[in-house]
């Protein structure tokens, strides 16, 4: 049947009793397969980790371009790992460092969560930011609603 319908005669389950057989054409259907997953790796997201370092002995400025780094980073959907490095005597006062995770914590609050909270490995100190999820920011919504000036426009029309 399926040679004289010019298609392939392909096992489906060949365990079962009796084995399933399909007619169908299969080099269309490996095709279509084949694009099937091209398309599933196109729409993957690669996660992408920055890293910032600081010392403990930080100056004002310094930490400010460092966190703008960070909030550009966060903006553009990675994640970061900021790193306090410690030399020689710092170490005997991590808080320090704690205390400059404890305030990017707070200047970042609007921005990123925590992921993973600080941990001292040795002579550095590891804290991961996550970037927040914006509600409602979905490609579709954004198309569904009209645009502000549009819908007054609409609106002005319907009360005459």
């Amino acid at each position: 049947m399926a040679e004289g319908k010019g298609y392939d005669l392909v096992e489906i389950a060949p365990n079962a009793e009796p084995p399933v057989c399909r007619i169908m054409d299969y080099g269309k259907y490996r095709y279509e397969q084949e694009v099937k997953a091209k398309r599933a790796r196109k729409n993957q997201v690669k996660l992408e980790i920055k890293e910032m370092k600081f010392r403990p002995k930080i100056d004002k400025g310094d930490y400010e371009t460092k966190k703008k780094h960070i909030i550009r980073f966060l903006n553009g959907g990675a994640k970061v790992k900021v790193t306090i490095m410690f030399r020689g005597r710092e170490m005997t006062h991590p808080e320090q460092g704690l205390d400059i995770l404890e305030r990017l914590t707070e200047d970042l609050k609007d921005i990123a969560t925590v992921e993973n909270k600080p941990k001292l490995e040795g002579r550095n100190m590891h804290m991961l930011f996550a970037p927040i999820k914006k509600k409602g920011s979905s490609k579709k919504a954004d198309k569904a609603a009209p645009a502000p000036a549009q819908a007054e426009a609409e609106a002005e029309g319907a009360a005459e």
